[in-house]
């Protein structure tokens, strides 16, 4: 049987696994394991996957996938959060759409915190989005500001996605975050604009605080509540100062975190048991599965590249199709939204890096650049309907006034903002690779 056919029948199979439900890491591993029996025999089957097991355990970066976890579920758990949004509640209630613009804000310091856009979405819908419908903010323009602001979680850093990223593309996982921190600071700053502008011409949308309301704010609450929501920016900056200024490495900064959090909590007397245990099985939970899922995904990639499927896919495009590096880059964002309805980050980056990531590599293009382009094009596919993982995330945690419908016609804007914020990224990649480029000094 030809390679080519091998590898397509792999594909396929895995694929229809993953319609029928089963879990992303065991139809990976499973395919992968079962092809390479049947390719080099027993002994090279089993080898495979403990090989890739290796790898993982001896990938000393990972280490910082379980301290950012537990420091961003202390901090949500712990409810230092919630301090954050009545700081931007109070400071930005006056001005048109404010409100919307102080969730924006929220969940850029909540991706931040913890790198997963599933904590953002928690806190914005079930703290933020009752404010703002008591408030008398329109459904619709609250519905998606939610939903576009928790997609930030996998772009700013500390994102998990990018740790999976640089673990399969064997890229630096300190170049791919600080790529990330410009375009998610951009796109943050393009979905405030827009809010201002539509509430600036359609008031009715975003209602400021009344008179009354601002009134009965002090300035001393307004101070307190400053201090409050400052500090996981102070914690985020004791962990992040020293590793710019090369200190401490990634793995030892990202402790420093996770220790800096739970010391937070403990002062502020919020560290109670429950909170304890519950941030340690989600962190436990979180990390075990996206390990499983690395491993799977190592033990996969390395039976196709045993059987030349990148150099075949490269030769069809380039050669027989004759395609141009830049129309198959599009090609591939657009597989990207296509399995972004039915998947999720991890499942699509896991299955599509084998083929993908030594394809733009041989194409002349940056990896660590890619990788931004594959985050973003995710945070879109995230809300494209009709299988948008963050729709059904929405779905689930919102108020029952919020229908589905609502949801779908809410992050039509959105989208249109991140497409215009991908598109300013492939034209312009030092928007990614500026940052990264000064600190390494490449």
């Amino acid at each position: 049987m030809p390679y080519e056919l091998i590898a397509v029948l792999m594909f396929s199979t895995m694929m229809l696994m993953l319609f029928t439900g089963q879990r992303v890491f065991g139809a990976i591993g499973f395919v992968a394991v079962i092809a390479a029996v049947l390719l080099w025999g027993d002994r090279g089957g089993y080898d495979l996957g403990f090989s890739a097991i290796i790898k993982v355990m001896r990938w000393y970066p990972l280490l910082t996938l379980p301290m950012f976890i537990f420091m961003g579920y202390v901090l949500s758990e712990s409810k230092i959060a919630d301090d954050l949004y009545r700081m931007f509640h109070v400071w930005t209630g006056g001005m048109p759409g404010g409100l919307a613009i102080g969730t924006i804000g929220l969940m850029v310091l909540i991706s931040a915190m913890n790198g997963l856009s599933v904590a953002g979405m928690a806190i914005g819908a079930t703290i933020a989005l009752p404010e703002l419908l008591k408030r008398n903010y329109d459904k619709l323009m609250v519905t998606g500001v939610v939903q576009a602001g928790s997609s930030l979680g996998i772009l700013v850093p500390p994102s998990v996605v990018l740790v999976l990223y640089a673990m399969i593309a064997r890229q630096p996982v300190g170049q791919l975050w600080l790529a990330g921190a410009v375009p998610g600071l951009m796109m943050a700053a393009m979905f405030i604009l827009y809010i201002y502008i539509r509430c600036r011409i359609t008031p009715e949308l975003g209602p400021t605080l009344t008179e009354g309301e601002r009134a009965e704010i002090t300035h001393a609450e307004k101070m307190r509540l400053l201090r409050a929501g400052l500090l996981p920016i102070a914690i985020f900056a004791v962990m992040m100062v020293p590793f710019l200024n090369g200190w401490t490495s990634l793995v030892e900064s990202s402790a420093i975190g996770a220790i800096a959090a739970f010391l937070a909590a403990v002062l502020k007397r919020r560290m109670t048991w429950r909170v304890f245990e519950t941030t340690i099985r989600q962190t436990l939970g979180i990390t075990c599965m996206f390990m499983w899922i690395i491993t799977a995904a190592l033990a996969f990639g390395a039976v196709f590249d045993g059987l030349g499927a990148v150099n075949a896919i490269e030769s069809l495009f380039t050669e027989r199709l004759g395609l141009n590096p830049w129309v198959i880059l599009i090609l591939m964002q657009l597989s990207f939204l296509v399995m972004g309805t039915f998947l999720d980050d991890t499942a699509m980056l896991v299955i599509v890096a084998p083929l993908y990531v030594p394809l733009v590599g041989d194409l002349g293009f940056d990896l660590v650049w890619y990788g931004i382009l594959y985050t973003i094009t995710c945070q879109i596919a995230y809300m494209t309907p009709p299988f948008g993982y963050n729709l059904f995330l929405m779905r689930a945690m919102a108020p029952p006034e919020i229908e589905l419908r609502d949801i779908y016609r809410s992050i039509v804007p959105f989208v249109f903002v991140m497409v215009l914020a991908l598109a300013l990224v492939m034209i312009f990649p030092q928007i990614a690779l500026w940052l990264p480029g000064i600190v390494y000094d490449l």
